[in-house]
């Protein structure tokens, strides 16, 4: 298969709003030993990619400058000592930065063949969502069949794909969203309780059911305390994300005396071990639930590649529900 010299890629100019994103022509990545080029269909959008445009989180630096964390294609090219895949391979896969680009680089454990009959736009969703669910409440919120899991941003792609994975594991889920039109959306994917965190409390509801065992917050700030006051005895708090501050005062007493963790984790800066032991989990756990029906990809919106600023816009406004994704190939 023939590469091409040079690619369409939309690249952070300045530090900024959705407007920085520019298109430009860069050369196609080279493999290093060890990885894979993606010729890709689609890329997924998530909040680490407006994180990184405003200038907040930047990329690790062996990283492509470029955003975009996970996307689905073609495997095009080949690094020294990758024996996992083939020229030609479809794949679903998590980068370390690049998938806003016609070509992208990513470690050969990385990738991960694309679940039976799933089209590549809903395949391009799954990489950076299901890792990050898996890791944080499966890995390291050690969720358990029966238990009481709460996901703060339920209509989000995170919240969709934890709501539905939770569910599948067994666990008495709830969520909570922005609007009652969300939360009913939310409830369809398999909660037993959406809150409208505008009208409702989602302590009260703790309150009555003794707590949850565990919590999945990427909102943090005055979330913070609520989230340690929702929580059953022995349970435990993962934060993956501060949309509104890292900084709150805890009564860490409480937390003693009651035995909570509290935890978190971020996956970018991860080793290629580890990220490469989450894919392995996420193939053998998460990819039978989307056979059997249990997980379903959400997808909120598509746009074009070139029309990277909209997605941003429509990701910064949270009037989105699931997922949304840029269209690569055919650009």
């Amino acid at each position: 298969m023939t590469l091409s010299s040079s690619m369409l890629a939309m690249e952070i100019s300045a530090p900024g709003g959705p407007d920085v994103l520019k298109p430009v022509s860069l050369p196609v990545p080279v493999p290093g030993h060890g990885q894979i080029i993606v010729r890709l269909a689609y890329a997924g959008v998530n909040r680490p990619d407006a994180l990184q445009r405003a200038g907040s989180y930047a990329p690790p630096a062996s990283a492509s400058p470029l955003p975009g964390l996970e996307g689905a294609g073609t495997v095009v090219a080949m690094g020294p000592g990758v024996n996992r895949w083939q020229i030609g391979d479809k794949v679903c896969a998590l980068f370390p930065g690049g998938a806003y680009a016609e070509y992208a680089a990513c470690h050969e454990s990385h990738a991960l063949r694309i679940p039976a009959d799933l089209p590549l736009r809903e395949a391009a969703c799954l990489p950076e969502t299901c890792f990050t669910v898996w890791s944080n409440i499966v890995m390291r919120g050690k969720l358990k069949a029966g238990e009481r899991f709460l996901v703060h941003g339920g209509s989000s792609g995170i919240g969709t794909t934890a709501v539905q994975i939770a569910k599948a594991l067994g666990a008495r889920v709830f969520a909570t969203a922005g609007s009652d039109e969300k939360c009913r959306v939310v409830e369809s994917l398999g909660a037993e309780r959406c809150f409208n965190y505008r009208t409702e409390d989602f302590g009260d509801e703790a309150k009555k059911l003794g707590g949850f065992d565990l919590i999945l917050d990427m909102v943090g700030g005055p979330y913070l305390p609520r989230n340690v006051k929702a929580l059953a005895d022995d349970g435990r708090l993962v934060q993956i994300a501060f949309l509104q501050g890292p900084k709150v005062e805890l009564n860490f007493a409480e937390m003693m005396m009651r035995r909570l963790t509290l935890t978190g984790s971020t996956l970018r800066p991860q080793s290629d071990q580890a990220k490469a032991t989450i894919a392995a989990e996420v193939e053998a756990n998460v990819w039978p639930m989307i056979a059997r029906g249990a997980f379903r990809v959400v997808i909120d919106s598509e746009y074009p590649l070139s029309e990277a600023p909209t997605a941003h816009w429509r990701l910064e406004s949270s009037g989105h529900v699931g997922k949304i994704v840029l269209q690569v190939e055919g650009i």
